[in-house]
């Protein structure tokens, strides 16, 4: 018997016998182990490659801003993409699954600031400050529990956290799919990436773009990184440029008789309108309300006697966080985070309200957005405070505002300046226009306010609804609250004004982008009103235009100059000359 033979029947016996049930398919050599999963598990397998590429391709292309949150925006090759993909092809086994442990979380770490981004972007017009931000998350916690309920808040934080394990997981594996797919097909997956790696090379060189910013030859990743670590190395250096800065105080030790002179015998009141931006009086879709209730207002304060001068401050900030808004004006120090607002809160910077308690005023803080215990108020220097506890609202709330501005007015007119046994300076924020714009209260007759349980009647107003992204009653809910909380001001001023009083009243900073869109002006509209002409003489000096409306031509500060220019000007003299533009 031939040798091949005899091996052949040798072979046989040794052969595995099937089991009952099981495909001879499956047993028959040759056939590979894809085939014998079948159609349905090669489709899934495929599916499931497809989808880790198109995951990790997602991330690494995807924009950190909703205006370029476009199809064109995807049409990119990311030089990142092919570094990885070269370096998967380089190594051995080994060596891949540790680039895998390592570079999948850090492309899921790259997907939660992109989406920081793109939600920071949207709401203050700025990206992630991967420093500073994570102490927002308990005001982003207070603001999200005043407008949804406790419930809602924990709900929030609990998917938040879930969102950021999600995708540092589905990266990781994703990326350990890619991995192995290109293992699979180690020599189409070498010939594409070279191909690849010069059509990007190419398109750099040239320039091409399929959309404006948005390059073919995309390294927008390893741009973004660069970037925040630049921001982490800032925030480093700029907490002693800062303290340096709040020490160089030119009105440190000037002694209470000479300050604010020019203001002696008068009740002060420094109101901040929330979200009050130059938009809200130049835009063509909000001005012709707005600049309605200005207009209107400044006749009928004409003919009582009042005059008025607007101009133009930049805020430090945008969208929110008008805390620092406040800091800013009244210490006169350029405070756009949060790192600068906690130094400034624990040094002993003089702020305009402390100027006026050391000039012999009675400080007055009304705050009724403080829903919680506020220590940092002795900062502030108020002989009297008042949070929305003490308040004493007995309405309901009104979207985010905890009750409406006419009731703050009120109670502060009642509780505070009417028996005051000397000159009030007090620093109001107005919260009535703070976001969501969806419910808005009505003026009512001052005699009518009470302890606001009116507000549970004819006089709640009307309420928008959730207006779920829809862009157009967004606007229209801000443009109508902000005409509210003016028209407040202007009422207050015409019922209750008299030859001693004075009220600076302002924006804060402008409304988010769904109201201004991207990339807008930080400015927001100042004004100041009196009866007495000789405020306003003093004033001139600044350039403002008359009235309680901006025009586009009027002057323009920096916000952290104000303070000075204000100290300067209602000082013992009026400088010779214009305070500087």
């Amino acid at each position: 018997m031939a040798l091949s033979t005899r091996v052949r029947r040798l072979a046989g016996r040794f052969r595995p016998r099937r089991r009952a049930g099981e495909k001879e398919s499956a047993r028959t050599p040759g056939v590979s182990a894809a085939a014998a999963r079948g159609p349905a598990r090669r489709a899934a397998g495929g599916l499931g490659s497809m989808l880790a590429v198109l995951v990790v391709f997602a991330v690494l292309v995807g924009p950190d801003r909703l205006g370029l949150l476009t199809p064109g925006a995807f049409l990119r090759i990311p030089l990142e993409g092919l570094l990885v993909a070269a370096l998967l092809l380089a190594l051995p086994a080994r060596a891949r699954r540790v680039v895998v442990v390592v570079v999948g979380p850090l492309l899921g770490l790259l997907a939660v600031v992109k989406l920081a981004d793109l939600g920071f972007r949207a709401t203050l017009d700025r990206p992630f400050d991967l420093v500073l931000d994570w102490l927002l998350l308990d005001d982003a916690f207070g603001f999200v529990r005043d407008a949804a309920g406790r419930a809602g808040a924990i709900g929030a934080a609990i998917g938040i956290v879930l969102l950021v394990g999600t995708l540092l997981l589905v990266l990781t594996l994703a990326l350990r799919r890619l991995a192995a797919l290109l293992a699979r097909h180690e020599r189409v997956a070498t010939r594409a990436v070279a191909t690849l790696t010069v059509a990007w090379l190419a398109c750099a060189v040239v320039g091409v773009r399929v959309v404006p910013g948005a390059p073919v030859a995309d390294a927008g990743s390893t741009a973004l990184v660069g970037a925040h670590a630049a921001q982490v190395d800032a925030r480093l250096r700029d907490r002693g440029e800062f303290t340096a800065g709040i020490a160089a105080d030119p009105f440190r030790d000037v002694p209470g008789d000479q300050l604010l002179t020019g203001l002696r015998g008068k009740d002060v009141i420094v109101a901040f309108v929330e979200s009050y931006g130059r938009d809200a009086v130049e835009d063509p879709e909000l001005a012709p309300q707005v600049n309605a209730v200005l207009d209107a207002g400044t006749q009928r304060l004409r003919a009582a006697g009042y005059g008025a001068r607007s101009g133009f401050l930049t805020s430090p900030t945008f969208g929110g966080g008008s805390w620092l808004a406040h800091d800013t004006l009244l210490s006169g120090l350029w405070t756009d985070n949060e790192q600068r607002h906690r130094s400034l809160l624990a040094s002993d910077r003089l702020t305009l309200n402390g100027a006026f308690r050391r000039a012999g005023w009675q400080t007055v803080g009304v705050l009724p957005a403080a829903t919680q215990p506020w220590p940092e108020k002795g900062f502030f220097a108020y002989d009297r405070y008042y949070d929305a506890e003490a308040l004493g609202y007995r309405g309901p709330p009104f979207s985010y505002a905890p009750m409406p501005d006419q009731y703050t007015m009120s109670f502060f007119q009642r509780q505070v300046r009417a028996g005051a046994d000397r000159p009030v300076m007090a620093e109001i924020p107005l919260v009535s226009s703070h976001s969501p714009w969806t419910a808005v209260p009505r003026m009512i007759g001052w005699d009518e306010v009470g302890d606001g349980s009116i507000y549970h009647g004819a006089a709640a107003g009307e309420d928008s609804g959730d207006a779920d992204g829809d862009t157009s009653r967004i606007r229209a809910g801000y443009r109508q609250a902000i005409g509210y909380s003016l028209e407040t001001l202007i009422s207050y001023v015409q019922t209750y004004g008299d030859d001693d009083v004075v009220v600076v009243f302002l924006g804060d900073h402008q409304p988010a982008p769904v109201v201004t869109g991207e990339g807008a002006s930080r400015d927001v509209p100042i004004t100041i009103v009196a009866r007495d002409p000789a405020v306003l003489d003093r004033a001139a000096v600044w350039g403002w235009q008359d009235g309680l409306r901006p025009g586009p031509q009027a002057p323009v500060w920096p916000m952290d100059t104000f303070r000075d220019r204000f100290l300067t000007t209602f000082g013992p003299s009026t400088p010779p000359i214009a305070v500087p533009r």
